[in-house]
């Protein structure tokens, strides 16, 4: 049966996110030629800010739900009631916070951007107990299904803004439609009763779950946005822009990859929270999925990353293109690792789910303040990809000794053959020249380059029918 489900979550999983990636790199491509780096740093400043928010919003209510399978239907009314409230107020916030951040970074834009933008805080809010629902319904068709129409209704509305002259505004409208459209399909698809009077005890059933999550969430947010924030303060718009540019970009193939298995990972394994044989086993198993394209696909990144920034973005974007080459090294680090959430949350333990983010804060926070004091961008993402190879071995620490009672040994074992696929990838780019074409012809012929050697990989190491095997499954 679950393996089924994985089947039927991992297709229209696959579905909604490959689709939306190609929509985010088609619009982002647009947009990227008429829009500045320094119009993107400042809907980046935004963004830190919209995260954080969307993470108190959240409160670590999401994952709880779907873990919990005690809860009723009045129950999730309840909650869902409590978000209401804290909606209304997390936007008002929100909308006030625009005046300190203008002053902070010493432009009166954000004022008007994060009036804007609290609509959209209040609709996120809105959103999280009716998008929990049906992801406990394991109804991944639906998620996906959503996931690619907002982004499709996303795209167009910053475009045509964003061609009528609107600037970063073009951006800012777009997730704001986005936000909108996304509460109303999830909240019709539920239809959660408002009319259920408030109680607190359904929460107290789902708060020792969600707090150690939303603790996690809470410092993983820092981790993961103090660059953005250090930048923007210490250098330029424009510095940020470069930076989130060259990021965001080395963020896709955990979209594209590990993002279709996450999402389905624990609404499936917390059916086996008691049985932490099979949830190691299908661990080490997606691991080795993972970094079987991971390790290739970071070599070829750093390899070719001045003709992928080129080609998508435009000439402007060649600034980015050293931090990009840099990040790209942590590619397949960072593709295993945002599967690991869901298997401390499967095994119940966000206990260690929380210690494990608050490691990763203190080493992720000190690592980007030494970037930045050592003069750029390129020193930050060098830093950044030395935190992330820390914490890939103190996060397995915990779910492979504490978790999992068992070793690295065995993680170890999963890995030998990637790297050997990834050598092979290092040793031909390594060698390959400099060729006279234009920068389409160079991307297309070195991504033939990649596919024949990675196939060569897979047939060197004996996994060519395993993945074969994996695909059709």
């Amino acid at each position: 049966m679950a393996t089924n489900e994985f089947k039927t979550g991992m297709f229209f999983s696959a579905l909604g996110k490959y689709s939306n990636v190609i929509i985010q790199l088609l619009v982002n491509a647009i947009l990227s030629r008429i829009l500045t780096p320094a119009d993107y740093g400042v809907v980046s400043i935004v963004q830190i800010f919209i995260e954080f928010f969307n993470l108190l919003a959240d409160m670590g209510f999401g994952p709880a739900i779907i873990q919990n399978k005690t809860l009723t239907d009045e129950d999730i009314g309840s909650i869902f009631k409590f978000s209401v409230y804290l909606a209304i107020v997390l936007s008002v916030v929100f909308m006030v916070l625009g005046y300190p951040v203008s002053i902070f970074y010493d432009n009166p834009t954000y004022i008007p951007i994060f009036v804007i933008l609290g609509f959209s805080v209040l609709f996120f809010a809105l959103l999280v107990v009716p998008k929990a629902v049906i992801q406990k319904r394991k109804d991944f068709k639906t998620v996906n299904q959503i996931l690619v129409l907002t982004g499709v209704i996303k795209g167009i509305v910053s475009i045509i803004f964003a061609l009528l002259g609107f600037k970063y505004y073009a951006i800012v409208i777009g997730s704001l439609v986005q936000a909108i459209i996304n509460f109303l399909f999830y909240y019709r698809k539920t239809k959660i009763s408002t009319r259920i009077k408030m109680d607190l005890e359904p929460i107290k059933k789902i708060w020792a779950f969600s707090r150690n999550q939303f603790s996690f969430n809470f410092i993983n947010y820092f981790s993961r946005n103090f660059d953005s924030i250090l930048i923007g303060r210490v250098f330029s718009a424009g510095a940020l822009g470069y930076y989130n540019k060259s990021y965001q970009l080395s963020l896709y193939p955990n979209q594209i990859l590990a993002g279709i298995i996450t999402p389905v990972i624990q609404p499936i394994m917390s059916e086996f929270e008691n049985n932490i044989q099979v949830i190691k086993n299908t661990y080490l198993k997606i691991t080795r999925i993972l970094a079987n394209i991971g390790v290739p696909l970071s070599v070829f990144c750093v390899f070719v990353g001045h003709d992928i920034i080129i080609f998508i973005f435009g000439t402007q974007w060649e600034a980015s293109v050293l931090s990009f080459q840099i990040l790209s090294v942590s590619i397949w680090l960072q593709m295993i690792a945002s599967s690991t959430g869901a298997f401390y949350q499967s095994s119940n333990r966000t206990d260690l789910l929380l210690f494990s983010g608050i490691q990763s804060m203190i080493l992720n926070v000190s690592s980007i303040a030494i970037g930045v004091y050592l003069g750029g961008i390129e020193t930050v993402a060098m830093m950044v990809t030395i935190s992330f190879s820390i914490n890939f071995l103190v996060n397995n620490y915990l779910l492979m000794y504490r978790i999992f009672e068992s070793g690295y040994l065995e993680l170890i074992k999963e890995l030998i053959k990637p790297f050997i696929a990834g050598s092979l990838q290092l040793i031909v780019f390594f060698l390959l020249p400099d060729m006279p074409f234009n920068v389409f012809y160079n991307l297309l012929i070195k991504g033939i380059i990649f596919v024949f050697v990675f196939i060569i990989g897979l047939i060197v190491t004996g996994q060519l029918k395993e993945t074969i095997k994996v695909l059709k499954k």
